[in-house]
Parts: structure tokens; C-alpha cells; sequence
């Protein structure tokens, strides 16, 4: 049998105000042609299918389309739910899907309601080995720590009370056949590797889970960080399929590919996807980033730019764009204005004397320079008309 884990569609989200559907489709476009091409049996979709609760009805039509043809392609489809998906509209009429094919693993009652398929030759009636596939969706703490039993609300407790009411299913299941198990998950696990476009799943950050939670299943699937990574070669992340932040810019966006018989997983192969833009993120002044033929490739990709310049470029955006015409983000960092100011805009504003010197550092602050004479003239002018203003009430 094989299986295809992928998760983090986050269908309809935008990056950096550029709409994403067409890349979207393109995606399941190419998601369709691998089921076929390498005659896949189960695809897993571990969480975060829609990027929003709400997702917009051309987003909802763009996941339908998906689904009919991922199994009009043969395949299963398996999934659960994120942090940026409401479980109870994406569960909707899961019993009637599950009979064309797609399973729903979104509600709490489901959590040791496995996906049962047979491995070889036998059926799932008789008493060959199966695979059983659980899905985890995310669990917030403080509304089902009670539902589960566990006193603490803490992401730890909950996904170990998950995990175990999984093992004590496959336990009762293996007492008359061989059971293979595969857990989805939506959670972040120690020692991910995550990016700017992940949602915290905690205040604070505290939200990991230890490896350990998963030992002993087959394989898990993991979904919430979007760089696909490999924590042991049970326990992986597939990613999302695109990019969704500049931190992306060097992923490698794809999935895994697990082969499993009678015997449980005998091999996990990387699946890649093709991007419609590449990232590039430069940095430099205005001229060079301008001129410089080594930044030919960035011409056509999604641009994050930081301006290096000692003074604010006049019209920046519109000069980098005419030759990065899908240049995104703009920052600036003058160079050399970190040393030259010696401390911390912070620590600067709290030793400033009076109005005129809070200005002049923030000047020097954004522009890496002192205000000249002319300009400190023209705001201790702006600062005198002000407290006229102010007297006058």
C-alpha cells in the first residue's frame, strides 16, 4: 500500500496581499497527476486544509473539486484538522463522504476511530494484517482537557491522552490480527523547525510536544510547521505545498511517500512540487540592487527588499519595481547605523533631554544619520508652533 502525507494546504490565503487560488489549483493539479503516476492508495492531509474558519465560497468549491478528483484517481483521502480550520464545518457529512471515500478525522470521539484498510491479499473482515489509520486534529488545551480526562489544560497532556486512547485501540485490535498504525497529527513537536507563517499553537510558545508521544506507531504524519523536515524516520513533517512567508524562501516544498506490506513501513521517499515563483530576498543599496546583473533570476520571482542606503531613497518602492516588478516587502537598514549610534533607540530615548532631542534621534534612528542644521531649524520651528497651539487652549 502506499500512502502520500501532505498537510498545510491553507487554501485561500494570500501572500503579502497577492492572491494565491490559481497556485492553489496548479497544486492540486499536480497533487492529482502524482496519485495517478505513482499509483497512490491513500492520501493524508494532516490539518490546516483551509487557511481561515471562514474560508470564501471559491475556496470551498477549489477543496471539493480536490477531493472528487483525488478519488476519482483512485485514492483515499484521510484528513483532519488545523488551528486555521473550524473542525466542525470541515467535518460536515462525514459519514456520507466516508462512503466516496473520504475520511474525516475532526471530532474527539473519533480520536480511536480508525481508517481500517487491509495489507495484502486479505480484507479488513478477515484476519490478514490492516492498517489503521488516527487522526489527531489540534486540540486546544483549555476546551478538551476535561472531554479527555486530563486535570492539566496543557498541550503535552492532551495530545499524551490522545495518543493513548489510540494505542489502547490498536492494542485491543492487534490481540487477532497484525495492526499497522498511522497517526495524523496537527501539532508541533520538539525539535520542529518552524517559519514566520506558522500560527502559534500557545501563548508563549510552550505549545510543543515531545517525540516520545508517538512512539510506537508506524508512521506519523505531521502537519502544522510548513518546512518539510524528517524528527525520526517515523515521526515527519510533510510541509506545506507552498510557500506562505519569505522565511520559505529555501524549502524545498514537497511530501513523503510511505510504502507499507505486511510488515509495516518498508520505505518513506521524498515527493516534490513544482513552485509557480521563487523568493528572493536582497539586500543592498538601491544602485547596486539596480545594476547588479547577479540579481537578473530575481527579475520574475516574489521579492523582499532591504534598502542599505545612508539616506531614504526618494520614491524606493517605485524604482525597485520597475525592475522587481513583484517586489513585496521593502525594509530599511542603513548600513553602519547600528555602530554608529553606539546604544539602542530605546536607550537613546529614555537619556533625551527634551522634545527637540526625542525627534532628532528618531531621525538618526530610521535614517543612520544626524539631522543637519537646517533640519534640526525646521523641527525646533514645528515644536515651537505646537506649544503656541497648545497655550492658546
Amino acid at each position: 500500500m502506499r500512502l502520500l502525507h501532505t498537510s498545510d494546504w491553507h487554501l485561500g490565503r494570500s501572500f503579502h496581499g497577492v492572491g494565491m487560488l490559481d497556485a492553489q489549483r496548479a497544486f492540486v493539479d499536480q497533487l492529482v497527476a502524482k496519485v495517478s503516476e505513482l499509483s497512490v492508495d491513500v492520501v493524508l492531509i494532516a490539518g490546516d486544509l483551509y487557511d481561515r474558519a471562514l474560508p470564501g465560497v471559491d475556496v470551498v468549491n477549489l477543496l471539493d473539486d480536490a477531493l472528487v478528483r483525488l478519488t476519482g484517481a483512485g485514492a483515499q483521502v484521510v484528513l483532519t484538522s488545523g488551528n486555521h480550520d473550524s473542525a466542525i464545518r470541515l467535518g460536515f457529512a462525514s459519514r456520507l463522504l466516508e462512503k466516496g471515500g473520504v475520511h474525516l478525522r475532526t471530532r474527539l470521539q473519533e480520536l480511536d476511530v480508525p481508517v481500517v484498510l487491509p495489507l495484502g491479499e486479505s480484507g479488513p473482515d478477515h484476519d490478514g494484517p490492516v492498517l489503521a489509520i488516527y487522526g489527531i486534529p489540534w486540540l486546544e488545551p483549555r476546551l478538551v482537557a476535561e472531554q479527555l480526562g486530563v486535570d492539566t489544560a496543557s498541550h503535552f497532556e492532551v495530545t499524551r491522552a490522545a495518543t493513548d486512547r489510540i494505542r489502547s485501540d490498536v492494542a485491543v485490535r492487534s490481540s487477532s490480527r497484525t495492526v499497522h498504525s498511522v497517526v495524523l497529527a496537527h501539532t508541533f513537536a520538539s525539535g520542529g523547525i518552524s517559519s514566520d507563517s506558522e500560527r502559534d499553537l500557545s501563548i508563549g510558545g510552550v505549545g510543543a510536544v515531545p517525540l516520545d508521544l508517538f512512539d510506537g506507531f508506524s508512521y506519523t504524519a505531521l502537519g502544522h510547521l510548513h518546512g518539510r523536515q524528517s524528527l525520526s524516520p517515523e515521526v515527519r513533517y510533510s510541509g506545506s505545498p507552498l510557500a506562505y512567508s519569505f522565511s520559505e524562501a529555501k524549502h524545498l516544498k514537497g511530501g513523503w511517500l510511505v510504502d507499507m506490506d505486511e510488515s509495516g513501513v518498508t520505505g518513506v521517499a521524498e515527493v516534490l512540487w513544482e513552485v509557480p515563483r521563487q523568493l528572493a530576498i536582497l539586500k543592498g543599496t538601491l544602485d547596486a540592487l539596480l545594476e547588479s546583473p547577479e540579481h537578473t533570476w530575481a527579475e520574475e520571482a516574489y521579492c523582499q527588499v532591504t534598502l542599505t542606503d545612508a539616506q531614504r531613497p526618494a520614491q524606493a518602492m517605485e524604482r525597485l519595481r520597475a525592475r522587481f516588478p513583484d517586489t513585496l516587502v521593502l525594509a530599511f537598514e542603513p548600513e553602519g547605523a547600528a555602530a554608529a549610534s553606539g546604544a539602542s533607540y530605546s536607550s537613546r530615548l529614555a537619556k533625551a533631554e527634551d522634545d527637540l532631542a526625542v525627534c532628532c534621534g528618531f531621525l538618526e534612528h530610521v535614517r543612520g544619520r544626524e539631522p543637519d542644521s537646517a533640519e534640526q531649524a525646521a523641527l525646533t520651528g514645528a515644536l515651537e508652533n505646537v506649544r503656541l497651539q497648545e497655550a492658546s487652549l
